[in-house]
């Protein structure tokens, strides 16, 4: 199966490392993974600060990008979210119609790609450590993704999942959100690591990296021994 890697803004920028571990499972898992390097944004930042304009101009170029049969596959349900959800809403009654229905179906976020699409969910991982698990806002109420990365995160050696509470409450950072309204964002960081703690759990572990980047920020400025990890960067350990 050849799979067509869509890599978002700001892993591209501060995670690269994730990005090339997403690779490393999907080739594990059999697949052939294809990077297009003239591949840019999904256009979300500037539909989220309503320069719908703007956006409909990026979101054509993604759509030539990733133009043919195979797969996209996104380490970040944020944007995959965005695709599904209001590209359709974007180019409705336009010529690009039947792209964007079908680049929604064949549009995946990491973990559920994994576990619904090619139906593996043990990789061989290993990670020594006790974890609380993050459901990003996109991933559960965009995406509807649940059960697919704790199912995985079932099957990684060593490693044990502590439910915290409130699990399902947004972390705060919402994209711009934490701009306009630190004061907020940061109350809702505050609660959710505050959470986490209360498990036990050395790492905080989720589908999208923008969450983790915002609990990271407030982990790092309370000097809390805590870390955060991408479900991609925990199935390419330990081997």
């Amino acid at each position: 199966m050849k799979v067509q890697l869509f890599i978002p803004c700001f892993i591209d920028q501060l995670y690269p490392q994730t990005a090339f571990n997403m690779m490393k499972v999907l080739q594990k898992a059999g697949c052939t993974v294809e990077y297009n390097p003239d591949q840019t944004c999904c256009g979300q930042p500037a539909f989220n600060a309503g320069f719908w304009e703007d956006s409909k101009e990026v979101c054509t170029k993604f759509l030539k990008d990733f133009s043919g049969p195979d797969y996209v596959v996104a380490p970040s349900a944020s944007c995959t979210g965005f695709i599904r959800n209001y590209y359709p809403k974007l180019f409705d009654n336009s010529s690009h119609h039947n792209e964007v229905k079908d680049l929604k179906e064949r549009t995946f976020e990491f973990s559920e790609f994994l576990v619904n699409v090619l139906k593996i969910e043990n990789f061989g991982a290993k990670l020594n450590a006790r974890a609380t698990y993050h459901d990003s806002c996109a991933g559960l109420r965009e995406c509807k993704i649940k059960e697919e990365p704790r199912r995985l995160l079932s099957h990684v050696k060593g490693l044990e999942i502590v439910e915290m509470k409130d699990v399902e409450t947004c972390c705060g950072f919402g994209g711009t959100f934490s701009v306009k309204f630190e004061p907020i964002s940061i109350g809702m960081a505050d609660q959710k690591v505050s959470n986490a703690r209360e498990t036990g759990a050395d790492y905080i572990i989720s589908t999208d990296h923008s969450c983790l980047m915002h609990l990271d920020g407030y982990i790092r400025h309370k000097g809390i021994s805590m870390k955060t990890m991408h479900i991609a960067d925990v199935l390419a350990s330990g081997w």
